[in-house]
């Protein structure tokens, strides 16, 4: 089993809530508080890690929320390597409404990053020791576009894959400098990417494939939502539908399916199979309100229903 590393820019405290009914103005009494360790890399870790593999965690982490991070990050036992910076560790909160059974996401935009931080950041990564480095979720303000593709060309000299998943441009700047194991895209910001509207399967397999013949990524596997998943590889295109499940919430349905294809990846299941895995982990992932992720017997239980079309 190969050991993989991942790294959270831009971490987050994710606290959940229960409420009644969602009103402006009043004050609202919750139950069911939760906080957990958040941001994408650190999502991967824990669905990494709670399928019996070892992770590492990179991440920034400052000011007086960053010692509270530290500690969630602790309590889920996940070996970690924090980068220090000045401005607060984000809070991200995820309100569950019972009337409606509707669900409400407040995600700030992140502290600003000094040149002087990420760059350390970059000298702390380039030491990293693993077989992949999984690098998840958003650049906080302050952080080059580039900066997943920095980290691709200090590590992939080394023999470390690289897998990426983010959005907008340091989606563009990661896959332009290629050399990626894997990219997951949702089906937006795929297009975002290819630049067009990709209003049907052929369209996303094409736009998915071009990624794969250019060279850029391996595997290109692109999430749909309710309509599914797609894989391109050098074999082509798989689609899989999304599983008849009634979701719960929609938090870390992707740090999931990343976390459990990786996994499959790293135990030498073919691709088709560990796409699968992924699948059946995103679906578990919704199957409970809140931030908890996939968990291995949910994971199992989806894997049965997660059949290509």
């Amino acid at each position: 089993m190969k050991n993989i590393a991942t790294l959270t820019m831009n971490p987050t405290i994710d606290v959940s809530y229960d409420v009644g009914k969602v009103r402006h103005t009043h004050k609202m009494r919750t139950d069911n508080e939760h906080y957990a360790p958040g941001g994408g890399g650190i999502n991967v870790a824990r669905v990494f890690v709670r399928l019996g593999g070892n992770a590492r965690s990179y991440y920034l982490s400052g000011g007086a929320t960053g010692p509270a991070l530290d500690g969630l990050v602790d309590l889920h036992q996940l070996v970690r390597t924090r980068i220090e910076i000045k401005g607060p560790t984000r809070i991200a909160a995820d309100i569950l409404e019972h009337d409606t059974s509707k669900e409400y996401r407040f995600t700030p935009a992140g502290p600003h990053v000094s040149e002087a931080e990420w760059t350390h950041a970059l000298e702390v990564l380039a030491e990293a020791d693993c077989d992949i480095m999984v690098m998840s979720g958003s650049l906080p303000p302050g952080v080059p576009t580039d900066f997943y593709a920095r980290v691709t060309r200090l590590l992939r000299p080394k023999g470390i894959e690289i897998v990426l998943d983010t959005s907008g441009a340091a989606l563009a700047a990661g896959i332009e400098q290629g050399e990626l194991l894997l990219v997951k895209p949702s089906h937006g910001e795929l297009a975002q990417y290819s630049g067009r509207s990709l209003d049907s399967h052929d369209a996303i397999g094409k736009a998915a494939m071009a990624i794969v013949e250019a060279g850029k990524a391996r595997l290109v596997a692109v999430t749909m939502g309710h309509e599914g998943a797609l894989l391109a590889h050098a074999e082509g295109t798989t689609f899989l539908p999304a599983l008849k499940i009634e979701a719960a919430s929609a938090v870390g349905a992707g740090d999931s399916f990343v976390a459990a294809m990786v996994h499959a990846l790293c135990r030498g299941d073919d691709d088709l199979t560990a796409f699968r895995i992924g699948v059946a982990a995103g679906s578990a992932a919704v199957l409970r309100a809140g931030t908890d992720l996939a968990r291995p017997a949910d994971i199992e239980r989806m894997l049965g229903m997660a059949e290509p079309a």
